[in-house]
């Protein structure tokens, strides 16, 4: 039994699933929110935030379906929809007020 094979076989399976859940969140996360607050960020429009998440979330299924899980497109997808959640989301739920209210003891 080749076990090296085996344990980078589920890597690569991990990895996949992975990366078919974070653009996959992304992309509904964008499609959630108003088209007013895009721009209100400083950012670039919902229709190309869409348009980028949705062809990442595409390639990320067919990368998972396929043999190539680590392809290149399927990196920048990644990529893509790390920015959107690292940096567009927060702005976009402190101007729709969609973050949670915080006191001087945490959150309330």
């Amino acid at each position: 039994m080749n076990l090296v094979g085996t344990v980078q076989n589920f890597v690569l399976l991990l990895l996949g699933v992975g990366s078919l859940a974070l653009t996959g969140f992304a992309a509904f996360d964008a499609m959630r929110h108003k088209a007013a607050l895009f721009p209100a960020v400083g950012r670039l429009t919902k229709p190309a935030w869409l348009g980028i998440l949705i062809a990442a979330f595409l390639i990320s299924i067919v990368s998972f379906l396929s043999v190539s899980t680590l392809g290149l497109l399927n990196v920048i997808g990644v990529v893509a929809a790390g920015v959107y959640l690292a940096d567009i989301r927060p702005k976009i739920k402190q101007i729709s007020g969609g973050g949670r209210s915080s006191g001087s003891y945490g959150p309330y």
